[in-house]
């Protein structure tokens, strides 16, 4: 049996044939050869199955596990499951990374051996014309060796677990996985949230390799079934706290921080109805972080500390808010309170507003 590769590159795949093909160059001619390239195809109905094989027939770093359409958590299980190298990384299907993104991250970890090395991204749009913009999630105020437990600012930031090296044995000793609900809706959120719950040693590089599209992202949420998908993860996370012994305080008030963030996100991506739908969930638990003394509002941004006082106080006036707020800009948001909500509406809402 031959060493262990340096990188398991995990790829989820479900129906992504448009992209793929620059998805797999990305892996094949990274400058680290000691990779395993491990192709998880979620039972897709495209030509993305007989892409993979052309892979497979060319470079035996190429792997595949093929199963019936059963959602990203499950696909990504099984991928952690199969992999064999040092470090593990993860490529979504639609995105590439630059040459020697692996060889620059797998050299910074292994000098000191961190559990986790995470990077920078950009954005990127192919249409009309490629472009890219760095998204600054690692920026020169946070590079560098930290300790997640004391330096907790990594917590809050968007989840991009794809952005980052993680040691397959620091993964393994910490039943770190993702839940396996159905589709991919936010199982990301779960899994980056164990995983910077359990580090201590992580290196943050102030660069950006990996290009994350946004031409195939979906901008709303009109499915049912996707409604409540978030609050499955935030389940998870208060799972895995109580069952490995980790209800720390600290702990339970970043993960209150980062339902605000997250829930309103949800929100903000649903259709007019599915929003009523999720509404009275989302206050429900809000106040639950509250009445269990989660919550420390110390660590919110102050928006935020408003947006949630306003839903508990008033459901029906945050609805207003939020939309009007997508009016753009104070006068237009005004403006369409004042048209849609009435004058009741309007003078409650700035009553509010001065008062919190």
């Amino acid at each position: 049996m031959g060493a262990a590769p340096k990188v398991s590159l995990l790829v989820p795949i479900y129906n992504v044939e448009r992209y793929l093909r620059e998805c797999l160059d990305s892996a094949r001619d990274q400058t680290l050869q000691d990779i395993e390239i491990i192709c998880i195809n979620d039972g897709s109905t495209d030509g993305s199955r007989a892409i993979i094989q052309e892979y497979l027939d060319a470079d035996p770093r190429f792997k595949v596990i093929d199963k019936f359409n059963s959602g990203y958590g499950n696909s990504m299980n099984l991928g952690l499951r199969a992999a064999a190298g040092e470090y593990i990384g993860i490529l979504e299907s639609d995105d590439f990374l630059d040459l020697d993104c692996l060889e620059v991250m797998y050299e910074k970890g292994h000098a000191c051996n961190a559990e986790v090395v995470r990077a920078d991204f950009y954005l990127y749009w192919s249409v009309p014309e490629p472009r890219k913009e760095r998204f600054y999630w690692v920026d020169a105020a946070l590079e560098g060796r930290i300790n997640p437990q004391i330096d907790r600012e990594v917590f809050f930031r968007k989840s991009s677990i794809w952005a980052a090296l993680y040691r397959r044995d620091f993964l393994e000793n910490n039943n770190i996985d993702f839940l396996e609900t159905p589709g991919a809706s936010y199982q990301d959120t779960a899994f980056n949230f164990k995983v910077w719950a359990n580090c201590t040693d992580a290196v943050l590089i102030n660069k950006a390799w990996l290009h994350y599209r946004q031409d195939n992202e979906s901008s709303s949420v009109n499915s049912p079934g996707k409604v409540f998908c978030v609050c499955d993860e935030y389940e998870e996370m208060d799972r895995y706290l109580r069952e490995r012994n980790m209800d720390k305080p600290y702990l339970r008030a970043i993960i209150s921080r980062m339902r605000v963030d997250n829930y309103e996100w949800n929100y903000d991506r649903l259709n007019t109805e599915l929003r009523r739908e999720f509404l009275p969930r989302m206050r429900d638990d809000f106040i639950s972080d509250e009445v269990n003394g989660y919550l420390d509002e110390n660590i919110f941004d102050p928006v935020k500390v408003r947006n949630r006082r306003l839903l508990i106080k008033d459901p029906k006036l945050y609805m207003l808010r939020r939309e009007a707020a997508d009016q753009g800009g104070r006068q237009a948001a005004a403006a369409w309170l004042l048209k849609n909500g009435g004058l009741g509406a309007f003078i409650k809402y700035f009553v509010f507003r001065f008062t919190n």
